[in-house]
């Protein structure tokens, strides 16, 4: 059955149809947007200005997907891709740099004008932070494993929108030395024989391959998340990864088997070197081990703390809680500024690394607990701490409906949320708005030739 989208005019949309587009803007996720009687058109490549014939690939209840088919006038802001992997993670990197930036406060715009918290029109926005190299900067790659149809081991993503594997042995946003190490250890893999994943038949060991890389010391940790406890010729891959990979430090086996969503699983074995990585942000250290949050850009990541520290105003009589607070990144950063930090996070993990954190780096002032946000800062407030400072970076899901009646309820004076989603970002603010004025919004590009946009939002309450 032919997919198609009707109105009362009987004019039709079908897949496979092709017909000229003039794209107006950019999307949330980069795709470009043009209309063809009066429909939204999504054509994921295609920039604004730009006129193209369309190839429709897919039609919804009001909108279509196409591809283009061909371009018929360039805009001048398009530039030659270093990549040409149909992935994730590249998807604006055909448009140029500084055009990158404006996209992604625009995208600010856009989410603020879908949700209309209270005073949106008057927000100030500020020019996105960018980077000067703006490749190469990712500290971390999760790579899926498997066998290609000539029966070679590869690693890397998915094609969009399917489950065909892209072996990756090149990738413009990832740093050298760690694809280095993925396509070694692909190597050795297939020299070993070592059974790889196939997920059709759900049978084979080698699932994915981690690579987290320190910046600060230019070393390695590597994870083998597998489908079984069992590692067939353990003893020999780690003594060929010694020899051959001596930047690689740490090597640690997460399991997770059967097919599953999630890439990473409960269970994490120790294999060999350390049993974790240090990182170093401005003059604090981290350790991180395997499953710990960290930022993917380091570079960025210290410009966004300074971000934060300088919304936030610290004093040293402040006591500051980081919720979401990982490895205590955010909330070490400031410690010598104030007086008390409380971080909390579900992730028992991640809150071993922070208390470790702070010991390695000489904090006294920091106490950390596993948990949720919403429960156990009403649980302190309760104990008569009374927190006068607030920083929330919550996942892209964004804030838990119930921290915010508890953010409502305690009322902190300080209050910097970091959003790495635009869109929840501003749906969080039509509740926070209440009792908050947004000072200004300050975006980020945490990751460039990528739609993603991460900001920083500087709220002062109201009447105080």
């Amino acid at each position: 059955m032919v997919a198609y989208y009707q109105k009362k005019d009987n004019h039709l949309i079908k897949v496979g149809q092709r017909f000229p587009l003039t794209i107006k803007r950019l999307g949330i996720n980069g795709e470009g947007i043009g209309y063809y009687k009066h429909k939204v058109i999504f054509v994921p490549g295609a920039l604004p200005q730009e006129v193209i014939v369309a190839e429709v690939s897919s039609v919804e209840h009001n909108y279509a997907i196409a591809k283009m088919h061909r371009l018929r006038h360039r805009s001048q802001d398009r530039v030659e891709k270093k990549d040409h992997y149909d992935v994730g993670g590249i998807e604006l990197e055909h448009l140029k740099y500084p055009s990158q930036l404006e996209f992604k406060r625009d995208i600010v715009r856009q989410s603020l004008e879908k949700f209309k918290p209270e005073g949106y029109k008057n927000y100030n926005l500020l020019p996105t932070v960018g980077m000067k190299e703006p490749f190469e900067y990712r500290n971390k790659a999760q790579f899926q494993v498997r066998k290609n149809e000539q029966g070679q081991v590869i690693a890397g993503l998915y094609r969009r929108n399917s489950h065909d594997l892209v072996s990756l042995p090149t990738f413009s946003t990832q740093r050298p030395l760690t694809l280095k190490i993925i396509r070694t250890v692909c190597k050795l893999l297939q020299e070993l024989d070592i059974p790889i994943y196939d997920e059709k038949k759900n049978s084979g060991i080698i699932k994915t391959l981690v690579v987290r890389e320190s910046r600060a010391e230019e070393n390695a940790q590597l994870t083998f998340i597998t489908n079984s406890d069992k590692l067939p010729q353990k003893k020999t891959l780690l003594m060929k990864i010694k020899e051959k990979l001596p930047m690689v430090i740490s090597v640690m086996q997460n399991v997770n088997k059967g097919r599953k969503s999630l890439v990473w699983g409960e269970k994490t074995v120790h294999l060999a070197g350390k049993n974790y990585l240090m990182e170093k942000l401005g003059n604090i250290q981290f350790k991180l081990s395997a499953r710990a949050f960290f930022q993917l850009n380091p570079q960025q990541t210290e410009k966004m703390y300074e971000e934060i520290e300088k919304a936030l105003a610290l004093k040293k009589n402040d006591v500051l809680i980081d919720a979401y607070c990982g490895v205590g990144t955010i909330g070490l950063f400031v410690a010598e500024k104030v007086k008390e930090v409380r971080g909390m996070d579900i992730t028992p993990e991640s809150i071993e690394d922070a208390r470790f954190n702070a010991k390695l780096n000489g904090f006294s002032n920091t106490m950390y607990e596993t948990g949720k946000a919403e429960e156990l800062i009403p649980q302190w407030f309760a104990e008569g701490l009374a927190p006068n400072a607030l920083v929330v970076d919550p996942p892209r899901s964004g804030l838990d409906i119930k921290l915010i009646k508890t953010i409502l309820q305690i009322k902190p004076t300080k209050f910097v949320y970091v959003s790495c989603n635009p869109s929840t970002l501003a749906r969080d603010l039509v509740k926070l708005t209440r009792i908050y004025k947004v000072e200004y919004i300050q975006s980020i590009d945490m990751f460039p030739q990528t739609a993603r946009c991460e900001a920083v939002v500087k709220l002062t309450r109201k009447n105080s």
